[in-house]
């Protein structure tokens, strides 16, 4: 049988970064308007798990009301990078997960997010944890269901667990037929009790809080 497969969203399960990614959005939206900026905000959050590459597209066509823009596009792309990208380097790291990672070395660890793949790799490589993940470190501009089928076509309920902390990230699980658990201690997610009732979801409050109930002594 092969080992057991954990996929891990990133920001709100790995790092504590939803918060600053969302300021982001505002920050560099803010000189279109305020009121623009903070309906990408809404856009944002209430899609988590979604590439920025998608939310710019449709901020650029749906909020500004223009025909898309390649070249704004990457304006925006790219500033949203920079601002974000030193925050993640010091932003906190889910409580225990160096030692989950030694105590389940039999397991397979993946990342499958919706930031931007160069991006979590330099991050994770400058914060000394990037081969904790020896399946892979995945990002867009993939979408996460195309990532999922591709990387993890093979794998299935009993033999991969997806951790996240979004409808999306439940949404992509499910359609990949993979078994999913919602973290919410740092989820944007407001209902997410009422949500995870709904559809029968496993959660808990941390990665940490998770795996010490999966993988009991």
């Amino acid at each position: 049988m092969k080992p057991h497969t954990l996929i891990f969203d990133c920001d709100g399960v790995v790092l504590n970064s939803n918060a600053v990614k969302t300021e982001a959005f505002f920050e560099v939206c803010q000189p279109f308007g305020h009121a623009e900026a903070e309906q990408l905000v809404h856009y944002h959050v209430a899609h988590g798990g979604i590439s920025r590459f998608a939310k710019f597209e449709y901020f650029i066509t749906q909020i500004l009301q223009r025909q898309f823009d390649a070249a704004l596009h990457r304006q925006l792309t790219e500033q949203y990078g920079q601002t974000v990208y030193e925050a993640l380097l010091s932003c906190e790291l889910t409580p225990n997960l160096a030692y989950w990672r030694q105590r389940l070395a039999d397991t397979q660890w993946a990342i499958v997010s919706g930031g931007a793949q160069t991006e979590l790799r330099a991050v994770f490589r400058e914060r000394g944890i990037d081969d904790w993940f020896d399946v892979g470190i995945y990002g867009s501009p993939t979408p996460k269901p195309k990532i999922l089928r591709d990387q993890f076509d093979a794998l299935s309920p009993y033999s991969a667990s997806f951790i996240g902390d979004s409808r999306y990230d439940y949404q992509c699980a499910t359609a990949a037929n993979t078994a999913f658990a919602f973290m919410s201690d740092w989820t944007e997610v407001e209902d997410w009790r009422q949500f995870c009732e709904q559809n029968q979801i496993e959660h808990h409050p941390t990665v940490d809080a998770f795996l010490t109930q999966r993988f009991k002594e």
